[in-house]
C-alpha cells in the first residue's frame, strides 16, 4: 500500500514534469510538427533543421540510436553501433556553429553495410567469426570519403555472410555474426540480399540513408523489397578500396535511400576516385558529374525507353509485378519518353545468361584471387589467422557458430575446386563471353542498335545483364503485392519472399557512366507517382525527434 506522503509525493512530481513540458511545450502537437518524421525526413529537411538550430546533429544521433535499439532485437538490422558517434557529432556541430560545413550531408548520420572497412571501434566482418577482431591499416575509400563529406557514420549494417557468396542454402540477410534480418513489410519478410540490413534500415528510418555493395543484384534486389531507391554505379565509379571484396570485376558500393534525390546526395559524396582502386581511375571526367543538379522532373522527355521483353522469364506469383509494369510504362510514355518495345537480346546471349556458367566461373575465380589480395594481405590484426579463402572455409567448417554443415560452404567449394585464379587464360575466356553475352549481343547492343537511352525492366529481372558487364541501374519503388496475396517461403520456409504488401521496383539501365541520366529518369517516375508513400511497413519506430529534444531540454534546464 503507498503512504499518503507518498502519494503526495507522486502528485507532486507527476504535476511537476506535466508543468515542465507545458512550460516548454505548451502546445505538444505544434511541437511535434516543427520536427520531420525520421521514416520520412530528407537530406534537405534535416539541412533546415540543423541550420535553423531546430535540432543538433548529437540530436540525430540520439534520436536514430533509439530507434535501432527500439526495433532490432525484432529485426537484426544493424551488427555494430559506432561508440564514438556521439562524439563526432558533437565536433560537427562546433563545425557547424563556426560558420564551416563540408557538404549538404554534414552531421547526419549514416549506416553502411558491414563488409565496409572502417578505422575505428567498429568490427568488419561480412557476418564472419572469421573477421571479428581483425583491423583495417585506414579507412576504406568509401568510409574516408564520407568523413570528408561530414556524415556521421552510425553504425554497420548486417547482410547476408560474405555477400552470399558463401552457401548454396542459406538465407538472405542471415550471417552468423548478425543473425537473420527480416524486413519489415510482413512479419518474417525475406530481406534479400545481401545488403539486406542496409536495405531494412532505409525503409524505416534508422538513419538519413545507408551504403551497400553489389556484385549481382546485392544493392538492387534488398532496395526493391524494402520499398527504397537503390543506385548500383558503375564499376569504378565509387571506391572498392578496403572494401571485403567478391570480384573485381562487378563490384561496386552504392547508396540506398527513401528518394531520388537523398540517394543522389549520398552517391555525389562517395564517387569519385580514389588511388588505392585502379578501377576508379577509368573515369571518364577529372570530378564526377552533378547528380543532385540531374533531377529534373522532365528528364524523360524525348527520351527512347527500351523495354528487352525476353529477359522477363515469369514465374508463379509475378502477376501483380508485370501489371504494375505495364502501368509504369504508361507513366513513362506520358512523360514525354518514346518506348520502344520488344528490343531483345539475341538467342545466343539469353541462353548464356539463363543457363550458362561463364558468370559464376567470373567470380569464383575473382574470389580466390581479390579475398586475399586486395584484403586479407592487408589487415593490420588478423586473429583468426585467415590468409585465404582455404583458410576462410577451414575456419568456418570448425566454428560452430558458423552453422556449417546445416548452412553449406557449396560456393566456396566450387570456387576452391575450380582449380585456377582470375590470371588464367581460362578465367579470361568466361570474362570476354560475359562481356559478349551482356555487352554486344545483350544490353549494350540494345542501347546502341536502337538508339536508346535506357531500358526499363521489372527490379526483380534486372540485375544479372549490367552486372556481367558493371553498368549502372537505378531502382525505383513501383508496387506493392495485394493485401490478399497467398504467402510464399523460401525453400528453409523461414522467411516469407512473396506476401501482402510486400514491394517491387522498377529499374533503369543504362551504359556506363550514365548515373546522372538514370537518376534523372527514376526521379521523373518517382515524382509521378510516389509509390513509397501508398504503403507503410507493419513494424515501424517511435521514437522522433521531438522526444528526444524534450528530454534534453529538460536535462539542460534543471
Amino acid at each position: 500500500m503507498i503512504s499518503a506522503a507518498r502519494r503526495v509525493a507522486l502528485v507532486v512530481l507527476l504535476f511537476f514534469q506535466f508543468a515542465t513540458c507545458q512550460y516548454l511545450y505548451p502546445n505538444q502537437t505544434d511541437v511535434e510538427s516543427k520536427f520531420p518524421r525520421l521514416i520520412d525526413v530528407t537530406t534537405e529537411e534535416l539541412e533546415t533543421g540543423l541550420e535553423g538550430g531546430l535540432f543538433t546533429s548529437v540530436d540525430l544521433v540520439n534520436a536514430f540510436t533509439a530507434r535501432i535499439l527500439e526495433v532490432n532485437s525484432t529485426l537484426n538490422v544493424v551488427t555494430e553501433l559506432n561508440p564514438d558517434a556521439l562524439s563526432i557529432a558533437a565536433e560537427l556541430d562546433a563545425e557547424r556553429a563556426n560558420g564551416t560545413t563540408r557538404g549538404p550531408l554534414h552531421g547526419m548520420p549514416i549506416l553502411i553495410k558491414g563488409n565496409i572497412g572502417t578505422a575505428d571501434k567498429m568490427s568488419t566482418t561480412a557476418g564472419s567469426f572469421a573477421l571479428l577482431g581483425a583491423t583495417v591499416p585506414r579507412d576504406s575509400g568509401i568510409a574516408a570519403k564520407l568523413r570528408a563529406a561530414g556524415v556521421i557514420i552510425l553504425g554497420k549494417t548486417n547482410l547476408s555472410q560474405w555477400a552470399n557468396f558463401r552457401s548454396n542454402n542459406s538465407t538472405n540477410g542471415w550471417s552468423a555474426y548478425g543473425g537473420q534480418t527480416y524486413g519489415a513489410y510482413y512479419p518474417q519478410q525475406d530481406p534479400s540480399g545481401s545488403s539486406s540490413g542496409s536495405g531494412v534500415a532505409s525503409s524505416i528510418g534508422l538513419a538519413l540513408a545507408s551504403l551497400g555493395s553489389e556484385t549481382s543484384g546485392s544493392i538492387l534486389s534488398p532496395s526493391e523489397v524494402n520499398n527504397i531507391v537503390g543506385i548500383k554505379p558503375t564499376v569504378g565509379l565509387t571506391s572498392r578500396a578496403l572494401v571485403i571484396p567478391i570480384s573485381e570485376h562487378q563490384d561496386t558500393v552504392g547508396p540506398m535511400a527513401r528518394t531520388v534525390r537523398d540517394a543522389a546526395y549520398l552517391l555525389q559524396a562517395i564517387a569519385g576516385k580514389d588511388p588505392d582502386d585502379n578501377y576508379t581511375l577509368a573515369q571518364p571526367f577529372e570530378d564526377p558529374p552533378d547528380y543532385v543538379g540531374a533531377l529534373n522532373y522532365s528528364s524523360l522527355r524525348g527520351k527512347r525507353i527500351g523495354i528487352p521483353r525476353n529477359v522477363i522469364t515469369e514465374e508463379e506469383g509475378d502477376a501483380p509485378v508485370l501489371a504494375a509494369f505495364e502501368t509504369a510504362i504508361q507513366t513513362v510514355r506520358r512523360a514525354g519518353a518514346t518506348i520502344v518495345d520488344n528490343v531483345n537480346i539475341t538467342a545466343y546471349a539469353l541462353d548464356q545468361y539463363l543457363n550458362g556458367n561463364a558468370s559464376l566461373i567470373v567470380l569464383e575465380a575473382d574470389f580466390v584471387s581479390d579475398l586475399p589480395e586486395n584484403y586479407l594481405s592487408k589487415l593490420v590484426t588478423n586473429p583468426h589467422n585467415v590468409h585465404n579463402l582455404a583458410d576462410v572455409s577451414n575456419f568456418t567448417h570448425s566454428f560452430p557458430p558458423e552453422d556449417y554443415p546445416d548452412r553449406d560452404t557449396g560456393v566456396w567449394d566450387e570456387a576452391l575446386a575450380l582449380g585456377f585464379n582470375n590470371s588464367s587464360p581460362q578465367f579470361w575466356a568466361a570474362y570476354q563471353n560475359n562481356l559478349e553475352v551482356a555487352g554486344r549481343q545483350g544490353i549494350l547492343g540494345l542501347l546502341t542498335n536502337y538508339s536508346l537511352d535506357a531500358l526499363i525492366l521489372p527490379t526483380d529481372f534486372s540485375p544479372g545483364l549490367p552486372a556481367l558487364v558493371g553498368t549502372p541501374v537505378v531502382t525505383v519503388p513501383m508496387g506493392f503485392y495485394p493485401a490478399n496475396t497467398t504467402v510464399v517461403r523460401n525453400r528453409r520456409g523461414s522467411l516469407v519472399e512473396i506476401g501482402p504488401n510486400i514491394p517491387f521496383g522498377l529499374s533503369f539501365i543504362g551504359p556506363a557512366w550514365s548515373e546522372a541520366s538514370l537518376i534523372g529518369y527514376a526521379y521523373a517516375f518517382e515524382q509521378r507517382t510516389m509509390v513509397r508513400n501508398q504503403v507503410q511497413p507493419y513494424l515501424v519506430p517511435n521514437v522522433e525527434l521531438n522526444e528526444i529534444i524534450s528530454k534534453r531540454k529538460i536535462v539542460s534546464r534543471f
